[in-house]
């Protein structure tokens, strides 16, 4: 199961923004990494280098490597409607996204752990596929004996209630998958034109 495992302040620093990590460290050492640091000149960056910036943001963001994006992408694409905003739901329809979304776990990576271990249900049945697609009216919880780890419940903070496609039970630690989200419901800072740009090449 491959994923990203390197130093997440530098994947921060070529973005500049918080993508992996709380990012403490952006206010004190923004600019992006390399040995001139931020004396040298660097040139403006082309329409390409743009769009490719935009599809590893987002890979980053969501924790998937090419092949997996690759294979979203063209499924977002044969779906009717906008290709740019059905990707960006089909991400957030992922396992691993919801259980973060629902304040589960404190972040994607963390998220896609408790999932790979066998702690997460969907509609009472075990899954421990990350990419795993919802489905809306579908049920996330904790598997009865995950319950009672202190490990795992002692990351539980609760759902964000600007989440409006998701619901969330503290009392029974159960959410539920409403559905699929509107784009300007999604906080994440993606331009996905510019993805869609760059694989129509």
């Amino acid at each position: 199961m491959a994923r990203y495992t390197g130093p997440k302040t530098r994947i921060s620093r070529i973005f500049g923004e918080p993508i992996l990590g709380n990012g403490k460290y952006l206010t004190k050492n923004s600019f992006p990494p390399g040995q001139h640091g931020p004396s040298k000149r660097r040139k403006a960056p082309g329409e390409y280098a743009l769009q490719l910036k935009e599809k590893q943001k987002a890979k980053y963001t969501y924790g998937l490597l090419e092949r997996q994006f690759r294979k979203t992408f063209e499924e977002a694409s044969r779906i009717g409607g906008v290709t740019g905003e059905n990707l960006i739901k089909l991400l957030e329809a992922r396992l691993d996204n919801t259980v973060f979304r629902l304040g589960i776990a404190p972040s994607r990576p963390a998220a896609r752990q408790l999932v790979a271990h066998k702690h997460v249900t969907v509609n009472g049945e075990v899954v421990n596929i990350p990419s795993f697609r919802l489905k809306a009216g579908d049920s996330i919880s904790l598997k009865d004996k995950s319950r009672g780890n202190t490990s795992v419940t002692s990351a539980i903070r609760g759902k964000n209630p600007k989440f409006s496609w998701l619901d969330w039970n503290e009392a029974e630690l159960t959410g539920t998958f409403i559905a699929l989200p509107e784009r300007e419901s999604v906080p994440e800072n993606i331009k996905e034109q510019l993805i869609v740009e760059l694989y129509s090449k």
